[in-house]
């Protein structure tokens, strides 16, 4: 079928349903719901046969949902109706939750059934269970409806349901006097990503985002206890929690600790190492042992990697090669693997360019430490979601094994046409060509695991299900091999043959040549698309290489 989407912004929700539909055959065009004229243009040039919205904030107007079958996909499960479903089920502790996808009408959330799918809830941001809970609900209820479109006979049923408000900032307020550290992260998660929760610190007003419990620290109710790397810890009745991300009114959201200067003249809370904490804490850098491997997981918001975050996890890496194992796993985080340089600390910074540098070149610094590892077998188990440097940072493993349904974008163009490092000029060709190399550069479109592996660009696919599991006895298997001595010494022998053709050095210096022409040179592409990305700006236009049904050579197939 033809399949328009009308989305909000192509997130990562939208890029799996597009990705898994275009593998079954679909043809998909989408379109960014920026005015009904717009979208009305897109359904007249597209004529799709059906029309799915993955991410809505507003109603699809009766001039298309009146002509055309229009299916909305809901956050909430069956009966559900109205905005902050998801922000309503978190914060109120719900033990099960779903998605529902129904027929778009007259009254929001009130069309007739489709399709739907529940998951057990767990103590999670919003966020974290929007891309995994919510995203694989609602592919299963997606793939469905699109099933059942295509069937003769179903009927989708009409539910009575009742809808609840918009969730407002006086529903999510925390009470540092009364409420619990659970009700207090409860409310922060529910809030998480979006709005974050108004509060103060310091005499100022600003947004909470990024919470983590505290097992050990306790003080006075809504005092601030200290500080760690780029969080900072407040007190709460029975405990305390940590707070990793914040936004000032007329700012972008920040690490804590640079959102509020002020924050330095807090105690400081180190931790001893990199070894897992036995209490529940803030620690964004984790090392853990078993079988003759080292885990290494780095635990960054949102997958964005500062300057000093890409330091201290060299630093930690070149720690763990150190260790008495065979095999080094890079875990990365829950959500995210990695995707790249940290864009919001740039922009916040006196010279962004400036910035920019350090960073490429503090990430440049652990692609390197990675690939010049002779001591153990490197494994990057890419969980989460993973973007633009990342997915190079990834390949400098010697073994990049993904979980199925996580979504890669293995390009940088979309950031105001960067060139690119983390030395992906030298990990890319050798394995999908030279021309496979300049078209995963320039697709701009979401890959899936399935498709990293079948381009050899990434190693192994691995179930989702049991991913963690599958991971720990894959390298602990690596280890045990008994010719690990001969993979070391390969190894070794390739790194040398290589480095006599074209040092990595040259490599680096090649790809910071066009880098550094991205950050300082006449173009200002880089700056401006990071500007709006990190202000989250309004599209006032959706990208050529989504709406499919705008470029100039296309045609409806006859």
């Amino acid at each position: 079928m033809r399949i328009l989407f009308i989305t909000h912004s192509f997130n990562s929700l939208t890029q799996r349903l597009y990705y898994e539909l275009v593998a079954r055959g679909h043809e998909i065009s989408i379109e960014f719901d920026i005015a009904d004229s717009v979208s009305e243009e897109a359904v007249s040039l597209f004529r799709p046969d059906l029309i799915i919205a993955p991410f809505l904030k507003r109603a699809i107007p009766e001039s298309i949902w009146s002509r055309h079958l229009c299916l909305v996909v809901h956050p909430g499960i069956v009966g559900d109706r109205g905005p902050s479903a998801l922000d309503w089920a978190i914060q109120n502790g719900v033990q099960e939750w779903g998605v529902t996808v129904l027929q778009a009408e007259a009254e929001m959330d009130a069309g007739p059934v489709w399709a739907s799918a529940r998951f057990l809830m767990r103590p999670a941001r919003k966020a974290s269970i929007y891309r995994n809970e919510v995203t694989e609900a609602a592919l299963q209820a997606v793939l469905a409806a699109v099933d059942r479109k295509s069937a003769t006979g179903f009927v989708p049923e009409r539910v009575s349901g009742q809808a609840h408000a918009l969730m407002r900032q006086s529903d999510r307020a925390i009470d540092w006097q009364a409420d619990s550290s659970a009700a207090i992260l409860a409310k922060l998660n529910a809030a998480d990503g979006f709005p974050g929760v108004a509060d103060e610190l310091f005499g100022q007003p600003c947004h909470l985002f990024d919470a983590w419990p505290e097992g050990l620290l306790k003080g006075e109710p809504g005092s601030l206890l200290g500080r760690r790397e780029t969080a900072i810890c407040r007190a709460t009745v029975d405990g305390a929690v940590w707070i990793g991300h914040i936004k000032r009114p007329g700012s972008i959201k920040l690490p804590a600790t640079q959102a509020f200067p002020e924050a330095a003249e807090l105690p400081a809370l180190p931790l001893s190492g990199y070894r897992k904490s036995p209490m529940p804490t803030w620690q964004d850098i984790v090392y853990e042992e078993a079988a003759g491997v080292g885990f290494l997981s780095f635990e960054f918001y949102n997958g964005a990697m500062s300057t000093a975050q890409c330091q201290r996890l060299t630093e930690a890496f070149r720690w763990a090669t150190t260790q008495p194992t065979k095999v080094i796993v890079l875990r990365g985080g829950s959500d995210f693997w990695s995707n790249g340089i940290h864009l919001n600390t740039i922009e916040a910074a006196e010279s962004p360019a400036d910035e920019s540098w350090a960073n490429i070149n503090a990430i440049d610094d652990l692609a390197e430490a990675i690939l010049r590892c002779e001591t153990q077998l490197t494994v990057a188990a890419v969980g989460g979601n993973t973007g633009a440097g990342g997915c190079f940072l990834a390949r400098a493993a010697d073994f990049v094994w993904v979980r199925d349904g996580a979504v890669l974008n293995p390009h940088y163009k979309n950031m105001g046409n960067l060139f690119g490092s983390e030395f992906w000029t030298y990990l890319l060709p050798p394995r999908v060509g030279e021309a496979g190399a300049k078209a995963i550069m320039r697709h701009r479109l979401p890959m899936s695991a399935k498709e990293a592996v079948e381009l050899a660009f990434y190693d192994a696919c691995l179930p989702a299900p049991g991913f963690t599991v599958d991971v720990a006895r894959r390298a602990a298997e690596l280890a045990a091999a008994p010719d690990m001595a001969e993979r070391l010494a390969a190894k070794q022998a390739k790194r040398q043959a290589d480095e006599a053709i074209k040092p990595l050095a040259a490599y680096r210096e090649d790809e910071l040549k066009e880098m550094r022409r991205n950050f300082y040179g006449f173009d200002p592409s880089y700056h401006v698309a990071r500007y709006h990305f990190v202000s989250r700006s309004a599209h006032s236009w959706t990208p050529r290489h989504l709406a499919r049904h705008r470029d100039l050579d296309w045609k409806i197939p006859e």
